[in-house]
């Protein structure tokens, strides 16, 4: 409510002049007065900018013609002597009566209609003054503010109580499912807080503008009193920012999880824990006394022991002493009494490599710990998807790196110069490197599309170092393959690999024993000029020569320098030769085995085996000469596992492991620094073995009892 006053209070008066033939000269005043609602009508009407009437006196005039000029301004009427004789209203209000209530069409929001251009409140600026409304609201405070402290004490305001109605309470029920409690446990450490309270920050703080624009859109341009549709609206909003930031969570698990650093932090905690729970084997394969696990002590033993800590270091003396004393004697008397066996000690096997068999062993050159293993069976027939693993002594549970094929896998090697490729025959004649540093399953190399690949199976791959010049200083690595296309190749990486042929195996007849007057018999025709080759030896003195076992029983002694023609031909095995080995410490013996039963020992100067070994009556799948001495060899047939010492007997092993029904041993490996061996089976285990209480060798490796047992040489 506002009160105003007319922009001006003085009284201003104009005088009219007539003509002296009329009447006489009369005056007409105007005064301009100020009428409000005063205080002595509380009840009267209060206007936005007050009340004034303006009156009209002419002097001369009677009352009867005197006029009177009501409208916005009120005009007084005033005699010649100054009398006002301004006519008064009729009706007089009555102060005491209530206050008129004013009408709701011009109060109520849908009555008073502004205009959308011109505010309302822009016409109080044309009309009066908003300078002048400032005293009286001032005016009004001072008023509110003495009526406050002249309330206090005053018998004029009187308290009153009243007394009102609460609603009667009502219990309700509802029928719902049966509550259900569990009990769950969870850890939460102090890194789970920490990301807990940072990532909700970091998504406010990635997205403050939409949220912010968002609520001051709402804010500005919706009103509180929301209906269903902005409502549901809003819901929607937020539904759609708690499934983002439940994806972002997704997102950066996802990350963290396949980050490069958090697989290398869980590969070396897996070795940790390997080594942890296979220590005590461990530990007997490298030879070294194996930890025990020591009693907690109790709090009075250990003050005794501090006490008497002189005392009993000089019993200790003397026990270990007499310890040693009886550990001489206890291991003399046991090599005595207890034979030479195998001790298993773990196995290389996953889900993976169950029930493939396993086909190839090689170390690595550089890393005694890494060893590859081939899967893949022999047989035409029963070939399936095959596969190449990287196993490591530090973790016998999972393999390092896995290489999946759908040919099976024949032969592995590793490369001597660079230790990180690794070379795979597969049964189709395909030869695969692959680089065992990175973590790529795709070969490095591959011989598919080569025009002189293997049409047969690749039964063996080996890389050799051969001398470019007659120093012997200049070596190149090359990698040599045979096959069951009757070939032997030789390949080089250049920009790829270039193949070479160093044989081309021929068959050849047998040679014929008549005696005289009998006429000589005519052999059978030959289906194939080519005979299949199965393995290959080099010299390890002189790379130039080499020998190539082949499925007709032969060996066949052959010279880099010459592609055509045999050097020699050792003849004696009725069968596929499946292996044949150097002797690592006489350059002149060699080993083979066959599917005639039979293990040989040959001089490469006789064309005839020294030794023949015919255990069993079952296919003799491979053989190898122990790395510590030259007369200790093993061999695996399909029922068992021989280890043979010359020095000791030449008919019956030295040891023998039998193989467990419904498998058979397919290959044998010696561990280059521990005395312990490798087998493979058909299941896909590769079973590693300790050699206990075997006899120490009297030859230190020099080869003296095996050339003394071989005697002198003949032809």
């Amino acid at each position: 409510m506002y009160s105003s006053t007319s922009p001006t209070s003085t009284r201003k008066q104009a005088s009219f002049a007539t003509s002296p033939s009329s009447q006489p000269r009369k005056s007409i005043t105007f005064t301009q007065t100020k009428t409000s609602t005063g205080k002595g009508y509380p009840g009267a009407t209060q206007s936005r900018i007050g009340m004034s009437r303006t009156t009209v006196s002419v002097p001369g005039m009677k009352p009867a013609e005197k006029l009177s000029i009501l409208g916005t301004k009120t005009v007084q009427v005033f005699d010649a002597r100054g009398v006002d004789v301004t006519p008064r209203p009729l009706y007089h209000p009555d102060p005491h009566t209530g206050t008129i209530k004013p009408s709701k069409l011009l109060t109520s929001q849908e009555g008073s209609l502004g205009s959308e251009f011109i505010s309302s409140y822009s016409l109080y600026q044309n009309t009066v003054n908003p300078s002048m409304l400032g005293q009286f609201t001032r005016e009004k405070n001072v008023n509110y503010e003495v009526l406050c402290r002249n309330r206090l004490g005053n018998d004029l305001y009187v308290e009153r109580m009243m007394q009102t109605f609460n609603g009667a309470p009502k219990n309700k029920e509802v029928q719902c499912e049966k509550i259900v409690m569990e009990e769950k446990g969870i850890m939460a450490t102090a890194w789970d807080l920490y990301d807990s309270f940072n990532d909700p920050r970091v998504l406010l703080s990635a997205k403050p503008s939409t949220v912010g624009s968002k609520g001051s859109l709402l804010a500005k341009d919706q009103d509180q009193n929301l209906d269903d549709s902005e409502t549901s609206s809003l819901m929607d909003i937020e539904t759609v920012i708690l499934a983002k930031v439940h994806e972002d969570e997704e997102d950066h698990s996802e990350a963290i999880l396949k980050s490069e650093k958090l697989q290398q932090d869980l590969f070396f905690m897996e070795r940790v824990l390997m080594e942890n729970v296979f220590q005590p084997k461990l530990a007997s394969y490298r030879q070294l006394p194996v930890l025990k696990e020591r009693e907690p002590e109790e709090p009075e033993e250990v003050l005794e022991e501090e006490v008497h800590e002189e005392t009993e270091d000089e019993i200790k003396r003397e026990d270990a002493e007499e310890m040693e004393m009886e550990l001489e004697l206890e291991i003399t008397t046991e090599q005595s009494t207890i034979p030479a066996n195998l001790e298993r000690l773990w196995s290389f096997t996953c889900d993976l490599t169950k029930g493939l068999n396993v086909s190839s062993l090689a170390w690595n050159k550089a890393n005694p710990d890494l060893l590859a293993v081939g899967y893949g069976n022999f047989g035409f027939k029963e070939q399936k998807r095959g596969m190449a693993c990287c196993w490591s002594i530090k973790n016998p549970m999972w393999p390092e790196r896995i290489y999946h094929s759908s040919h099976g896998v024949t032969s592995v090697d590793f490369s001597i110069g660079a230790p990180n490729l690794l070379a795979v025959g597969y049964h189709n004649g395909t030869i695969a490197i692959y680089n065992v540093r990175s973590s790529n399953n795709t070969p490095v190399l591959d011989s598919s599309e080569s025009p002189l690949k293997h049409m047969g199976p690749v039964w063996q791959v080996q890389w050799i170092e051969q001398d470019r010049g007659n120093t012997g200083d200049d070596k190149r690595e090359i990698l040599v393959s045979i096959s069951a296309d009757g070939r032997i190749a030789k390949w080089i990486i250049r920009k790829g690999l270039d193949c070479h042929d160093l044989m081309r195996l021929k068959r050849t007849t047998a040679a014929s024993n008549k005696k005289g007057g009998e006429k000589e018999k005519k052999g059978e025709a030959l289906i194939s000029r080519q005979a299949p080759g199965m393995c290959f030896a080099f010299h390890p003195k002189d790379t130039n020569i080499y020998l190539a076992g082949t499925e007709e029983g032969l060996i066949h002694k052959c010279s880099c320098s010459y592609n055509e023609q045999y050097l020699e031909t050792y003849r004696g095995h009725k069968g596929p030769v499946y292996k044949v080995v150097w002797n690592p410490f006489c350059p002149d013996v060699f080993l083979s085995c066959s599917a005639d039963w039979g293990v040989m020992i040959w001089h490469q100067e006789t064309v005839k085996p020294f030794l023949s070994f015919y255990p069993t009556t079952f296919v003799v799948y491979d053989v190898a000469w122990s790395p510590k001495s030259s007369y200790i060899f093993a061999a695996a047939n399909e029922s068992r596992v021989e280890i043979w010492n010359l020095q000791i007997s030449t008919l019956d092993p030295l040891i023998v492991n039998v193989a467990n029904p419904g498998i058979k041993f397919t290959t044998i490996l010696f561990a280059k620094q521990t005395d312990c061996l490798l087998v493979g089976d058909s299941d896909g285990q590769v079973a590693v073995y300790e050699l206990r209480n075997m006899p120490t060798a009297t030859d230190s490796g020099r080869g003296d009892v095996i050339n003394t047992l071989l005697g002198p040489k003949t032809n």
